[in-house]
């Protein structure tokens, strides 16, 4: 793992601080796990030696939810990394309750471009002589995954005229919603296939709200019910959620970046379980409910 911290140019109304020269920027403090050298199977480890005989490998770009802590999905980013991905979590300004500010979750606003910007600093950092980076990362095939205000995040960069990147080849969208407040239009065109993974008794998104974007995205699109499931839990803490949402996952982009076509059969393995999920594949949820808190920020 290496960690970079990205200055992104900003407007003063959105800058977090300033360079030496009174530039205002976000500063982003970014992680990057990716394939390395050495025993296999435990957590990231810094500065370990990357394994750049088997790359360049597809990238893939975390965003967190609102008021809790990028590295604390350690447990999904360790592992994508072990499958043979760059994953990169940026802590987003004033969202993060220990990026150092008071948190404000109105600054989601300016995810998106932060996070297009992270994927633009990414694949310079790529090319630098020196860099832990270089040579690691396939420009042609990237992911983005969010959940809660970090999924609202992804699906505007995979999937929202406002702040489309056309870069994202597919989007994992975890207990995630539309955002009206970001303006622009759904499934505009262009959009990438999406996987939406949804606990069906979460309080805080409601079902309803992945159920609606879901209803509305174009095919090829998959709808994963961790069943019982709440907001947070499957994300952050190891059990059957955790371990079914890690495999979901990771076939689910070996299908779209790593074009490996029998990941597809595996999707529908590990994506259904008794009493831990469900996979559909149907253009809409009938029956799933259509409620979704007006705002989207929560």
């Amino acid at each position: 793992m290496t960690t970079l911290t990205i200055l992104e140019p900003s407007t003063a109304s959105a800058a977090t601080s300033r360079t030496a020269s009174g530039q205002p920027v976000r500063a982003l403090l970014t992680r990057v796990r990716y394939p390395a050298l050495g025993t296999p199977g435990g957590p990231a480890v810094a500065g370990a030696p990357p394994d750049a005989r088997h790359g360049p490998y597809p990238l893939v770009i975390f965003s967190q939810g609102f008021n809790y802590p990028a590295e604390g999905y350690s447990l999904l980013l360790d592992a994508w990394a072990r499958a043979g991905y760059v994953v990169a979590d940026p802590t987003y300004p004033l969202t993060d309750p220990g990026a150092g500010a008071a948190v404000n979750e109105e600054d989601i606003h300016h995810h998106p471009a932060d996070l297009s910007y992270v994927i633009t600093r990414l694949l310079q950092t790529r090319r630098a002589s020196g860099s832990r980076l270089r040579g690691l990362i396939n420009p042609s095939e990237i992911a983005v995954v969010g959940q809660s205000d970090g999924g609202d995040t992804s699906l505007a960069v995979a999937a929202n005229s406002c702040c489309r990147d056309p870069r994202v080849r597919a989007a994992a969208i975890l207990s995630g919603a539309e955002l009206p407040a970001f303006g622009g239009r759904y499934y505009a065109g262009g959009v990438p296939p999406l996987l939406v993974v949804q606990g069906d008794t979460d309080t805080i998104n409601a079902p309803g709200c992945s159920a609606a974007l879901y209803n509305g995205a174009p095919a090829p699109k998959y709808y994963m019910d961790l069943l019982g499931a709440p907001h947070l839990t499957p994300y952050i803490q190891p059990g059957p959620w955790e371990s079914h949402v890690v495999r979901a996952v990771s076939a689910f982009l070996d299908l779209y970046l790593k074009h490996r076509a029998a990941a597809l059969g595996r999707l529908h393995r590990v994506a259904q379980s008794p009493q831990v999920a469900s996979l559909s594949t149907a253009p809409t949820l009938p029956g799933a409910g259509t409620y979704c808190p007006p705002t989207g920020i929560r």
